[in-house]
């Protein structure tokens, strides 16, 4: 290669790095602070939740920054932990806005949580936006500084009702015939998956089967197990966040239950496939977005 063109191609380079290096410096900070659940009952999905903010922040910026107006902004973000209770992240996030004087807020794991701290916000007027808070509860409240980037709760399983008609009938069965049975968690997300999913059955006839909620620890549902083994539904609809995700495919593998359809939350962070293997076949589970 010509030694005039590597040369040109050499102080191109360093010219665009510290172009791109003034630009960083020239962008101004805005402070972020989060409660999150890095102990407790929510800590898996706390940290993922972690990670996500971690991550976008880290990739704008690699990118610049982002551009409002004339001006240049890169985040940071102070993290406290809620330790999984809302009392914990309504006080914690008193000390971010008024101690730490954070300019935004980014949202805790859940709906419980995030419903502990939207009041908080709310009276200092900071804006949260969050991504973990699905329960319809949040946003019939006329909140005005909470910003959400997801479904609500009760459209994530309503699916699976749908489905299950659709199914139903190709086979020459009324959807009316269908038996339901449901077992969520006694918390907001839960109930809301819960009144989504009672409803889309009530408007195909479907017969509830059975209804229960699942244990305070979600560590044991072989209770609910043994009753829907018992009176043998079409559709098995479980909410209990990835610990009652978890619970739910190891004892229907350990009590061989049979279902046509299961449906339920928290796969994902739950880790179904990695974690029982062959057992999380055939279990139909919710998602926020496809992988492409």
């Amino acid at each position: 290669m010509n030694v005039k063109i590597v040369l040109g191609l050499f102080v191109a380079s360093i010219t665009l790095f510290f172009i791109n290096s003034a630009a960083q410096a020239e962008c101004k900070e805005l402070l972020l602070g989060s409660a999150i659940s890095l102990t407790g009952k929510y800590a898996t999905n706390g940290i993922h939740t972690k990670n996500g903010y971690d991550f976008a922040i880290q990739k704008i910026k690699e990118a610049g920054g982002v551009n409002f107006g004339d001006e240049c902004y890169n985040f940071s973000v102070i993290y406290y932990d809620d330790e999984s209770k809302g009392d914990r992240g309504a006080i914690l996030a008193e000390r971010l806005i008024n101690q730490d004087n954070v300019q935004y807020m980014l949202g805790p794991y859940s709906s419980g949580l995030t419903k502990a701290i939207a009041p908080v916000t709310e009276k200092y007027r900071i804006p949260m936006v969050e991504a973990e808070g699905a329960s319809r509860s949040l946003f019939n409240q006329g909140y005005r500084y909470l910003f959400a980037v997801l479904s609500t709760s009760e459209q994530y399983l309503a699916s699976a009702i749908a489905l299950a008609a659709e199914k139903a009938e190709e086979t020459g069965m009324a959807a009316s015939h269908v038996k339901v049975a449901v077992a969520v968690g006694n918390d907001p997300f839960s109930l809301d998956i819960r009144a989504g999913v009672l409803e889309d059955a009530s408007k195909y006839g479907m017969q509830v089967a059975v209804d229960e909620q699942l244990p305070r620890d979600l560590s044991d549902m072989s209770a609910i197990l043994t009753k829907v083994k018992l009176l043998k539904p079409d559709v098995l609809i479980v909410s209990g966040y990835s610990k009652g995700a978890a619970t739910a495919v190891r004892q229907i593998e350990e009590q061989n239950v049979k279902v046509p359809m299961i449906a339920m939350t928290h796969c994902e962070s739950a880790d179904v496939v990695g974690n029982f293997g062959e057992a999380a076949n055939d279990i139909l589970c919710s998602t926020q977005w496809a992988e492409t």
